[in-house]
């Protein structure tokens, strides 16, 4: 078992794990034990009742959050014709075709998120092995397939973030960063979560929302009371 070191006994010391949190008391929480050298990624974790097995409870999506993830995300986009230069406004940082397949196969993998094209996907059909367990592969449920090239690359450059259930029902995603504001924590959690929880599958009886739980890259977990949590503020 690996050995805590002062700085995190410190930081487990503030958190009682046998309490749920409101979300103000939370991210305060939450900061307080973010105290690494570096900028701390902040994590967001659902564990859902539900059976992913089921098409129906298979929760998948993307959205964009209000303050980004302090991130810059590279995005590669296949395509050909007009659509080249569409994505090269747009803020794409690799743009391509045939040639993109051949670098990638041969190791390539520099970049965060593809988008492609409808009529490219069957190119991009043969790296599924490849992008597919790297969760790299386009895929229309969360926008990166599209004809709107200019819409998919400035939503993730803005701080759009994918999430989808695992085997066992969880959720992790990326809300921020330590030097993230309070306030701007706050928005992006309530985005997230509400996003989430409208997501509730019809057939989910009981408790959704198992467990929900906040961390720092370096720090303990925070749980979260479901019930402590505001939709966001509509602008």
């Amino acid at each position: 078992m690996a050995k805590l070191t002062k700085r995190s006994k410190q930081a487990s010391a503030l958190v009682d794990r046998n309490t749920q949190y409101g979300l103000d008391e939370a991210v305060s929480l939450l900061k307080q034990t973010a105290t690494a050298k570096f900028d701390e990624t902040i994590e967001l974790a659902f564990n859902l009742n539900v059976d992913p097995k089921y098409a129906d409870q298979q929760i998948r999506g993307a959205i964009v959050l209000p303050h980004g993830t302090g991130k810059s995300k590279r995005v590669l986009v296949f395509a050909k014709g007009a659509k080249v230069q569409e994505a090269e406004a747009a803020g794409a940082d690799f743009v391509g075709s045939e040639e993109l397949v051949a670098k990638i196969q041969g190791g390539w993998l520099d970049f965060d998120v593809v988008v492609a094209t409808p009529d490219m996907m069957s190119v991009v059909g043969r790296l599924g092995k490849v992008l597919g367990p790297k969760g790299l592969m386009p895929n229309p449920k969360v926008g990166t397939v599209t004809m709107d090239v200019t819409k998919a690359v400035q939503e993730v450059k803005a701080g759009k973030v994918e999430y989808r259930t695992d085997k066992a029902g969880n959720i992790q995603l990326s809300v921020g960063k330590a030097s993230f504001s309070e306030d701007q924590l706050r928005d992006n959690i309530r985005t997230i979560f509400d996003r989430i929880a409208k997501a509730r599958p019809a057939s989910v009886k009981g408790q959704y929302m198992k467990s929900v739980t906040l961390s720092a890259t370096m720090g303990p977990g925070v749980a979260l009371d479901p019930t402590k949590v505001d939709a966001p503020t509509e602008d």
